[in-house]
């Protein structure tokens, strides 16, 4: 879950601050890694975006960096919910002037129920990945796209499905 918009440079190696907080909630959950889900589902999480030590400028002026991404959300089907909770290492690659910003990551999910309806995630343990875009929207406000996919990996056997989420993000930086 996923991703800083806005997000000023770390200023020093070894800035761990925090960048930005960001509201997320699925728009669609159209399939696009792996099989078919079973049950349709809602998503929705608070995330907390951290500056990592790590940013390096290319020469046309856009800025490759790296960002910690933590979140804890709601996860809703077949009347039932699950909290979750992730914690996703990103790259990120902002234009010059910081008007356009694109991220990837993957980590690692907690869901409290793996069974939601006849959709079994598994386990309590996932894998996280995701992708994202942003736009500011103002001085300190940022507008996105994520996407995020969840899913064991297998590792619980083979009858098991993970689940995507196209979400809107909606950031506030500090």
């Amino acid at each position: 879950m996923v991703v800083c918009l806005l997000a000023p440079e770390p200023a020093r190696s070894g800035d761990f601050s925090l960048l930005s907080l960001s509201i997320r909630a699925r728009v669609s959950n159209a399939t696009t890694l792996g099989a078919a889900q079973p049950e349709e589902a809602d998503a929705y999480d608070l995330s907390a975006h951290f500056a990592t030590p790590w940013l390096n400028k290319i020469r046309s002026g856009w800025k490759i960096g790296s960002q910690l991404t933590a979140s804890a959300g709601l996860l809703q089907s077949a009347g039932e919910d699950a909290l979750t909770v992730s914690l996703i290492p990103e790259i990120t690659v902002r234009s010059k002037g910081g008007g356009f910003v694109f991220d990837a990551g993957a980590g690692f999910a907690l869901i409290s129920r793996h069974t939601l309806g006849t959709q079994d995630y598994g386990g309590p343990f996932q894998f996280a990945l995701t992708v994202g875009a942003g736009l500011p929207v103002g001085k300190r406000w940022g507008l996105g796209y994520r996407f995020l996919h969840y899913s064991d990996a297998g590792i619980n056997g083979d009858d098991t499905t993970g689940a995507d989420f196209h979400m809107v993000e909606i950031s506030y930086r500090f």
